[in-house]
């Protein structure tokens, strides 16, 4: 459903020019969920967003390298072109859906003016679509819902709000960006069961974008680990979270609390911080804060070698030249 070849995005503003996203590759398959999970700043947003035109005013994206979506190529698509993707065969959840959604709009007509510009539906059509949307997506009281305004809903339920009108064009594509931001563990427990109803139903594709591994492990099927706009890793749920092998993919599952940690004790954070994406990145990016790094690694960006298994493709030099159980994190 989507293939992304070498892709690299340039955001240039009046004051500042950087690369968020350095050479990237992945697919997704229809029905499948990928998950693609890293620190703040390391380029996820960016990576899904910026080629759909879903950057803020001010900000000129340029894109290299190809994404080809059901068939068709999007790097170089005309605005003209993109909107009539953008909202029907490929649908966005936002990370803050009170921010996302239109404060002076009833929730009906949000979600009713989806069917009316992508389905061809008339106003009382895409009403009635509204309600069944609704409802679909576990909406308390729906009928009540549609005429009151976001700030009159919940957080669960202005996103419930917000995943009804991802959908509402039966989209082949959802790009869920931190769904579950926010919210207390009950709800986000409710909204992965639905999203992923809501995949079994629709068989779409997904591509969530989340820091949370908890969120990845309940969800995906594959995982891609980003670092300084590059991925590190990707291979299938299981085996990424279980047997880690690039440095930084096992860094971030070490800081992860765990039930046997004792009240007061020591974060495991990684040490150093990431880099500045405005200048150029020679070798690994994660090399100055990499415990296993090499000179190669300062100097030598690393290929993506899939491991013997078939299944993992890790961008390590220490990695890819040793036995998988020879490599430790300390």
């Amino acid at each position: 459903m989507l293939e992304v070849t070498d892709l690299s995005i340039d955001l240039f503003t009046a004051r500042a020019a950087l690369r968020p996203v350095d050479g990237v590759s992945y697919g997704v398959a229809q029905g499948e969920t990928l998950a693609i999970v890293g620190e703040s700043g390391s380029g996820k947003t960016v990576l899904n967003f910026a080629p759909l035109g879903l950057m803020p005013t001010g900000v000129v994206a340029d894109l290299h390298g190809s994404i080809v979506f059901d068939g068709t190529q999007l790097v170089g698509m005309s605005e003209r072109a993109l909107r009539k993707i953008r909202g029907s065969a490929i649908g966005t959840i936002f990370q803050d859906p009170m921010s996302a959604l239109n404060p002076a709009l009833k929730i009906g007509r949000q979600v009713a003016e989806v069917s009316e510009m992508h389905l061809g539906l008339s106003a009382r059509q895409a009403e009635e679509r509204a309600l069944d949307l609704l409802k679909l997506v576990g909406m308390s009281d729906p009928a009540s819902r549609l005429q009151q305004y976001p700030h009159e809903l919940s957080g669960g339920l202005r996103q419930r709000a917000m995943i009804a009108i991802s959908i509402a064009a039966e989209p082949k594509l959802l790009i869920a960006d931190e769904p579950t931001t926010a919210l207390d563990v009950t709800v986000q427990a409710q909204i992965i069961a639905l999203l992923k109803d809501l995949q079994r139903r629709l068989h779409m594709a997904v591509v969530l974008i989340t820091h949370d591994m908890g969120v990845v492990a309940s969800i995906a099927s594959r995982v891609a680990v980003m670092y300084a706009g590059r991925i590190a890793e990707y291979g299938p749920v299981d085996r990424v979270l279980i047997e880690p092998q690039h440095p930084y993919t096992k860094g971030l599952i070490a800081a992860l609390p765990s039930e046997d940690d004792e009240p007061g004790s020591m974060f495991r954070g990684l040490p150093g911080a990431p880099p500045i994406l405005g200048a150029p990145l020679d070798g690994c990016a994660f090399a100055p804060r990499c415990p296993l790094s090499i000179d190669r690694c300062t100097t030598d960006r690393p290929a993506f070698v899939t491991r013997s298994d078939g299944a993992v493709v890790v961008s390590c030099h220490v990695v890819n030249s040793r036995n998988p159980k020879e490599v430790i994190y300390a």
